[in-house]
């Protein structure tokens, strides 16, 4: 599935959190505007938000990068994974990160 995106975007978090399978992560609040995503630190001190389905309890389900693309208007991005209103895109260059849904306009019939 390929989008283009409708307005540039920019990553909020620099260095977040990035976990492995069976990795122990310290829980914080539950996202207002993203409820399915929870405030997580990594034990290498890293933050950022984790999508719940990633988590049982306090422990990772699976590998998860909370990583944000930047990307520009007009960019077009490959879709990977879906997860509470983001996913996970790699642009032309090979870069990959989370993108908001309402960022980007999916080619028709490709949702």
């Amino acid at each position: 599935m390929h989008a283009t995106l409708k307005a540039n975007y920019r990553a909020r978090h620099r260095n977040p959190i990035a976990m492995v399978t069976g990795e122990s992560v310290i829980l914080g609040i539950r996202d207002v505007d993203w409820p399915e995503f929870i405030w997580a630190t990594d034990p290498r001190g890293r933050s950022g938000w984790v999508h719940q389905s990633c988590l049982q309890g306090d422990v990772a389900l699976r590998d998860y990068d909370a990583r944000e693309l930047d990307a520009n208007a007009g960019d077009s991005v490959r879709l990977v994974e879906l997860l509470g209103g983001w996913w996970w895109a790699e642009n032309e260059i090979g870069e990959r990160g989370w993108l908001p849904e309402r960022a980007l306009a999916i080619e028709s019939g490709m949702k």
